[in-house]
C-alpha cells in the first residue's frame, strides 16, 4: 500500500506544490492521475519515487520510505519519466547491464514488448527517435515485472499503432498485486486502461475514487438530453458537443467520461466529492 500523510513540498516557499496532501493507493488498481499543467503530477511522482524529498509529512510505500533508497524498495517499482535519457547503447545491451537489479525481470517479455512496439533491440538507442527511446523504456519497465509501476505521460512521441500496442501491454500485465500510476493530460487515449482516478489541483488531492464508486452517483451525458434542475450539477460546451454531469438517482453504473470529470471536479471540487462521498 502507498500511503502518504499530511505532505509539504515546496521549491521555493514562494512556490508551495503541495500542503498537507493526504493519499493513500492499494494494489489492485491503474490509477489515472490527472491535473492541470504544474499541478504537481510529475512532482508528486518523484515524491513517490524518493527522487524529491518531502518538507514535511510522511510517503511510505509498503514499510518503506522512499527518500532513503533502499535496494528492496528500489527492486519493487519503476518510474518512467516523461524526458527519457538512454544510454549509446542497443536496447539488448541496456537490458543486460540493468535487468539484475529487477529480480522478476523477464528477457522474453522484454523482446516481446520490443517486437509489438517495433523496436529494433540491436539498434542504438542514442540515434532512436524521442518515440523509439519512449517506447524502449516502457518496453524495460513493463518487463521488469515491478508492483509499483509509474508512468508520466506514456503516450507522449507514440504514434496510433503504438498507443494501442501500450494499452494492450499494460492491461496483460496487470496483477492484483500491481499498482500502476498513468499521469497524463491525454485522457481519451488512456480511459478505457484506468479503473480508479486521482485528481491534483490547488496543492491537494480534490478526488481519489474508483469508477465504480464516481459512475454510482454521478451521471454523464454528450448530448442534449434532457436533465432534471434538481439532477444537474455541471454543464458545459466541449469539442464534442454539450456535456452535462448530473446526480445518478439510480444507482445504477453508467460510463465516467474522464475529461467531465476532471473539468467539473476541477470548477466545483467540494460538490463532486460530496456527492460522491456521501
Amino acid at each position: 500500500m502507498l500511503t502518504i500523510q499530511n505532505l509539504t513540498f515546496w521549491y521555493s516557499k514562494q512556490n508551495t506544490i503541495f500542503e498537507n496532501l493526504e493519499l493513500q493507493l492499494e494494489a489492485g488498481h491503474i490509477y489515472g492521475l490527472l491535473g492541470k499543467n504544474g499541478a504537481g503530477k510529475t512532482t508528486l511522482l518523484k515524491l513517490i519515487c524518493g527522487l524529491s524529498f518531502p518538507k514535511s509529512g510522511i510517503v511510505d510505500i509498503d514499510g518503506h520510505i522512499p527518500g532513503k533508497r533502499g535496494m528492496e524498495f528500489l527492486s519493487a517499482i519503476f518510474l518512467v519519466p516523461e524526458e527519457i535519457s538512454l544510454p549509446s547503447l542497443s536496447p539488448r545491451t541496456f537490458a543486460e547491464i540493468n535487468s539484475d537489479f529487477y529480480p522478476a525481470f523477464d528477457p522474453a517479455k522484454f523482446r516481446e514488448c520490443l517486437q509489438k512496439f517495433d523496436v529494433d533491440r540491436e539498434m542504438n538507442c542514442s540515434i532512436m527517435s524521442r518515440g523509439q527511446k519512449n517506447k524502449t523504456m516502457i518496453a524495460f519497465a513493463l518487463a521488469c515485472n515491478t508492483n509499483y509501476l509509474f508512468l508520466d505521460e506514456p503516450t507522449n512521441g507514440l504514434d496510433i499503432p503504438s498507443k494501442a500496442a501500450l494499452r494492450s501491454m499494460i492491461a496483460s500485465s496487470f496483477t492484483e498485486e500491481k499498482t500502476i500510476i498513468l499521469s497524463t493530460h491525454m485522457v481519451r487515449e488512456l480511459e478505457s486502461l484506468i479503473d480508479s482516478v486521482v485528481i491534483l489541483d490547488n496543492h491537494s488531492i480534490i478526488l481519489n475514487n474508483t469508477l465504480d464508486e464516481i459512475s454510482q452517483k454521478l451521471r454523464f451525458t454528450r448530448s442534449p438530453i434532457s436533465v432534471a434542475p434538481t439532477e444537474l450539477i455541471y454543464s458545459a460546451k466541449s469539442e464534442l458537443g454539450p456535456v452535462s454531469v448530473s446526480k445518478n438517482s439510480s444507482g445504477i453504473p453508467g460510463n465516467v467520461d474522464l475529461e467531465a470529470l476532471f473539468n467539473a471536479c476541477t470548477s466545483i471540487p467540494e460538490i463532486i466529492s460530496s456527492c460522491i462521498n456521501h
